[in-house]
């Protein structure tokens, strides 16, 4: 799946003729590049996985009889797909009732494709394969934290991402699904968004956690479903960033 994902989205990236349309009023662009990463990622389940679910982006659901389902994204971050950054990503997860059994995050331009998964935390990229393994960041002073935009979400939720921001060594902003699979390659320490969906999330969990990582809401609980989500490269960090995201309430 996401070699044939790789082919859609690397057909139309950084080509002028790209046209945005926005599935909403406050431009939520969508292209061309997403539904055709997607339909090929369909295509492949059809042909292998016909009993499972499917969970998309751009499609409808499709109801399954295996109890598993494939969550995707096909281009994560289509925003920066349009300026062309290359820190977008296509998401593949795979959930059943309990949540995320396993989950992969690709770029196709880099070339580097991040796995999670029972027994599994591995990349591969233009510099080899490697294991992933977060860092040991405990102090929230020497960590990295990203988050995709700025304002966050709601008023309340921006304020709440701002308390730890004031109080870690560097905050960034911008990589979309990049920023999970840096927490899990070790380079950055933590990731806390709001408004998120299922096929937003559910990869990045699988790799995340497979990589020795947290994730979960803001309160600590599951958040395979999406919304408020923290991802924290140790239980400290993760802690006393709750601590803050908490005040307030």
């Amino acid at each position: 799946m996401a070699d044939a994902a790789r082919v859609e989205t690397l057909r139309h990236f950084r080509q002028a003729d790209l046209k945005a349309e926005s599935k909403r009023v406050d431009f939520d662009p969508v292209t061309v590049a997403d539904r055709g990463a997607e339909a090929a990622m369909r295509a492949v389940l059809a042909e292998r996985r016909p009993d499972d679910g499917i969970l998309g982006e751009e499609f409808a659901a499709k109801a399954g009889t295996s109890g598993l389902t494939w969550v995707l994204d096909p281009i994560d971050g289509t925003r920066g797909y349009i300026s062309g950054t290359p820190t977008w990503g296509v998401l593949i997860a795979l959930s059943n009732a309990d949540g995320v059994v396993l989950g992969a995050i690709d770029q196709p331009y880099i070339g580097e494709r991040f796995y999670g998964g029972p027994g599994r935390a591995d990349m591969l990229g233009p510099m080899g394969a490697r294991d992933l393994k977060v860092r040991a960041t405990t102090d929230l002073a020497d960590a990295t934290l990203f988050t995709t935009f700025p304002e966050v979400g709601t008023l309340d939720e921006g304020r709440a991402f701002a308390r730890v921001a004031d109080e870690v060594r560097l905050t960034r902003y911008g990589c979309d699904c990049y920023a999970y699979a840096l927490v899990a390659a070790g380079q950055i320490d933590l990731v806390i968004e709001a408004g998120l969906q299922a096929y937003d999330v559910q990869a990045p969990i699988a790799v995340v956690e497979a990589a020795g990582g947290v994730v979960t809401n803001w309160s600590g609980g599951a958040v395979h479903e999406g919304g408020q989500v923290i991802a924290a490269a140790t239980p400290e960090l993760h802690r006393a960033a709750l601590a803050l995201l908490a005040q307030g309430r």
